[in-house]
C-alpha cells in the first residue's frame, strides 16, 4: 500500500482529529525537523502573545510549556510599553532553554502609524533573543495557519482549536496565546537545518 503524502496525512488529520482520538501529529508531518525549545511570539504593543512550545524528538508530540498574553495599559506609555515587552522576552528566555525564537512578521498595513508601532514591539520583542545569541525566525501569517490548521485563510477560532489539539491542552485563554503557540508550532513543523 502507498504511503500517504504528508499534505494529504494533515488533511486527514485536521479533518477528523476533532471527532476521532488522535495520538499524534502524523508521522510523516513530524520528520527530521526540530527538537528543542522554541518562544513563540505575536507582537503587539498592547498585547503580546508569547509561547514556550517544547518537543523532545522529532517523532514525539509537541508540550507547551508556558503561555500568556502581555496585556498592557492604555496609560502606560509607548516606551514602557516597549521596555516591558523586552523584559517578558528576556524573562522567558532565562527561565526556559529556549534555542530558537519564532515571530509573526507584519502584515501588510496601509496606516503608516500603526506599521511604526508594530514594527517597535516587534524590534522590542527581538532585540532580547538578538542579545543573548538565540536564532530568530520569522513567518508571514498566511504559512502560520498553512502548517499549523491546514489553509491560509483560518479563522482565530480554528488556529484556537487546532493548536488546544496538538498541545493537549483544554483551550489557551486567549487569541494572542494561540497565535504565539502557532508561530512556535509552525517552526517546529517546518524548519529544516
Amino acid at each position: 500500500m502507498a504511503r500517504k503524502s504528508s499534505r494529504a496525512e494533515w488533511t486527514e488529520f485536521v479533518k477528523h482529529g476533532k471527532s476521532r482520538k488522535v495520538a499524534s501529529i502524523p508521522s510523516g508531518l513530524m520528520g527530521n525537523k526540530f527538537s528543542g525549545v522554541v518562544l513563540g511570539i505575536d507582537p503587539s504593543l498592547r498585547g503580546t502573545g508569547l509561547a514556550v512550545v517544547e518537543v523532545t524528538a522529532p517523532s514525539a508530540p509537541p508540550k507547551l510549556l508556558e503561555a500568556r498574553t502581555l496585556k498592557l495599559k492604555k496609560s502606560l506609555g509607548f516606551p514602557e510599553c516597549l521596555g516591558e515587552i523586552s523584559k517578558a522576552v528576556n524573562s522567558l528566555i532565562g527561565a526556559f532553554p529556549v534555542e530558537h525564537v519564532a515571530l509573526e512578521q507584519t502584515i501588510y498595513v496601509q496606516n503608516f502609524q500603526t506599521a511604526q508601532i508594530l514594527g517597535a514591539a516587534r524590534g522590542a520583542a527581538i532585540a532580547p533573543a538578538a542579545v543573548k545569541g538565540k536564532a530568530v525566525f520569522e513567518y508571514p501569517p498566511l504559512r502560520i495557519k498553512q502548517a499549523v490548521v491546514g489553509f491560509g485563510r483560518a479563522s482565530k477560532e480554528q488556529v484556537s482549536r487546532t493548536i488546544a489539539q496538538l498541545l493537549r491542552v483544554n483551550e489557551l485563554e486567549t487569541f494572542d496565546e494561540s497565535d504565539a503557540s502557532a508561530v512556535a508550532l509552525c517552526h517546529i513543523l517546518t524548519y529544516r537545518e
